[in-house]
C-alpha cells in the first residue's frame, strides 16, 4: 500500500554512519558477533521497559544486527506496550528549546526519530490492510493524523532578539516562522498573544504516543516476519508482562541486558540512588468541546506551546498539560478527582491566557506519568547512555547498559540514541556513545 507520507523528508542525503554520528563503529568481527554464529546459541538481549527507549533498541537491534546472527530479544514491561510515562506523553515533537533553538544534536535527533515514525506508519498501514472482518485499526493509524504544527507564542521581551537569532539557523526539514498577531490568528481564530509574536514550526507533529508505539513494536515484529523469509539468521521477539524486581534475575540467561525503565529505574536494588536523576510526575488533562458549541478548534490548527501546552487531538478534543511534581514516586497512569482537580486549578489559567475560547471546553479526564529527569550541562539536559557493568561487581557473565533520563523530550531522542544503544550492544564498545551522553558517571547522584 502507498504510504501517507507525512512525515517531512531530511533535504539533504544522509551520509553513512560513521560520518552522521562522529564516531567510528568498531571493526567487526566484534567480541559478540564472532562469539556467536549459526551453531551456537542465539545472542539473547533483555530490554527492560516497553515505552520510548525500550522499543527504539529494540528496532534497532533488529535492524542492525548482522544478518548471519541468531538473535533472541525479549522485551519486559509490567503494563506492556507504552505502560509508563511515554504512552502518555502529550506528544509534541519539535527540535527546539524554548528558545527556539536547535537542542544538542537536535537535527540528527530529528532525522532519526523521522524514520522510526515511518517505521510505524507503514507497520500501522500494513496491519490495516491485514485486519479481519469486524477489527478495527483506527487506533493503529490514529497517530499519523495529527501533522498540525506548532505555535509558540513569545512570552516575554528580554530575549526576544537572540530567540528572531535563533530561527534565522533553524532545520530546513523543520521550520521556524516568526508571526505577527494578525498571521497568528489566521491559524487560531481566538489566539491571544501577549507580545504580539508568535513562533510557527509548520512541520512539528502532535503524536499520539500510546498508538504510536504500539505501532513501532508492530514494525519489530514485521522486521523479525521478514527475517524468516530470508537466507539468515534466526530472529525473535517476545513480549513479556511482568514485574521486575532485581538485575539479578536475568544473570546467566542473558547476554545484554538493557535497562529502559524510565523513572522506575530506582525499583531495581542494583541502581536505586546511584544515578543522578530526579523525578517528577506530570499531568495531562483532557478536554473536549460539548456538543451543543458550534465554535470547534481550527480544522487543521496547530498545537501550542506555552507555560501550558496544548496539544490538538482533534477540532472537539485537546489535551492540556502539563504539571510537574518534583521528588514524586507515584508512577500510576490513574489520576484521582483531587489531583485532577489541582491540575486543572494550574493548567487552565495558563492555557485560556493564550487560547481564552478552552474556557468553553469541558475536562473528561486525566493521566498522568512519572518522568525521569536528567542533570543539566553545558549542552542541555541530556539522558543517560553507558554500560553499567560496574553497578553489578565483578561476577557476572552478562554485560549491562542503562538507557534513561529522556526527561520530557524522550519521543525528539529515542531514534537516535536508540540507535547508538544498539550499535554499543552489538559492539560491547561503549566508545560508539558520544561522550556527552556518558558523562553522568562523573556526577554524584
Amino acid at each position: 500500500m502507498r504510504s501517507l507520507n507525512l512525515w517531512p523528508t531530511p533535504n539533504s542525503f544522509s551520509p553513512p554512519l560513521s560520518v552522521v554520528y562522529n564516531y567510528s563503529l568498531p571493526p567487526s568481527p566484534s567480541p559478540l558477533r564472532s562469539h556467536h554464529s549459526l551453531t551456537q546459541h542465539p545472542l539473547r538481549c533483555a530490554v527492560l521497559g516497553a515505552g520510548y527507549a525500550g522499543l527504539s533498541v529494540v528496532w534497532h537491534l533488529l535492524k542492525h544486527s548482522p544478518k548471519e546472527l541468531n538473535i533472541r530479544i525479549d522485551l519486559y514491561d509490567e503494563v506492556g506496550i507504552g505502560g509508563g510515562a511515554s504512552g502518555v506523553s502529550g506528544g509534541l515533537l519539535h527540535p527546539y528549546s524554548p528558545k527556539v533553538k536547535l537542542l544538542w544534536e537536535g537535527s540528527q535527533c530529528w532525522k532519526e526519530t523521522m524514520k522510526l515514525l515511518r517505521v510505524a506508519e507503514e507497520a500501522s498501514l500494513s496491519y490495516s490492510n491485514d485486519c479481519i472482518v469486524g477489527e478495527s485499526a483506527e487506533d493503529m493509524k490514529a497517530f499519523v493524523a495529527q501533522k498540525r504544527g506548532i505555535l509558540r507564542p513569545a512570552t516575554d521581551l528580554k530575549n526576544m532578539t537572540k530567540v528572531i537569532d535563533n530561527v534565522k539557523t533553524c532545520l530546513p526539514s523543520c521550520r521556524v516562522e516568526t508571526l505577527n498577531n494578525k498571521e497568528a490568528q489566521i491559524l487560531v481564530p481566538d489566539l491571544c498573544l501577549p507580545f504580539t509574536t508568535a513562533f510557527y514550526m509548520p512541520e512539528a507533529l502532535c503524536i499520539n504516543s500510546q498508538n504510536y508505539l504500539q505501532a513501532l513494536f508492530r514494525g519489530c515484529e514485521n522486521l523479525v516476519k521478514e527475517s524468516s523469509t530470508l537466507d539468515s539468521g534466526q530472529k525473535q521477539l517476545t513480549l513479556h508482562k511482568r514485574s521486575i524486581h532485581r538485575l539479578s534475575e536475568f544473570e546467566g540467561e542473558y547476554d545484554a541486558v538493557i535497562v529502559c525503565l524510565g523513572a522506575k529505574v530506582n525499583i531495581l536494588p542494583e541502581i536505586c540512588g546511584r544515578l543522578p536523576l530526579r523525578t517528577c510526575r506530570g499531568v495531562i488533562a483532557h478536554l473536549e468541546l460539548p456538543d451543543y458549541r458550534r465554535e470547534a478548534y481550527p480544522e487543521g490548527g496547530p498545537s501550542i506551546l506555552s507555560d501550558a501546552w496544548i496539544a490538538v487531538q482533534g477540532p472537539r478534543s485537546l489535551d492540556v498539560g502539563s504539571t510537574w511534581e518534583w521528588k514524586s514516586i507515584n508512577s500510576s497512569p490513574n489520576v484521582s478527582t483531587d489531583e485532577a482537580s489541582k491540575a486543572l486549578e494550574e493548567l487552565l489559567p495558563k492555557a485560556s491566557a493564550i487560547y481564552p475560547g478552552i474556557k468553553d471546553w469541558v475536562f473528561t479526564g486525566a493521566r498522568a506519568g512519572l518522568r525521569a529527569m536528567p542533570p543539566v550541562t553545558s549542552h542541555g539536559s541530556l539522558p543517560l547512555l553507558g554500560c553499567i557493568d560496574d553497578f553489578m561487581g565483578r561476577n557476572h557473565s552478562c554485560k549491562y547498559w542503562l538507557f534513561g533520563g529522556l526527561g520530557s523530550r524522550g519521543l525528539l531522542y529515542h531514534g537516535w540514541l536508540g540507535n547508538l544503544m544498539a550499535h554499543a550492544v552489538l559492539s560491547c564498545n561503549e566508545e560508539v556513545i558520544p561522550s556527552e551522553l556518558t558523562s553522568w558517571k562523573n556526577i554524584k547522584p
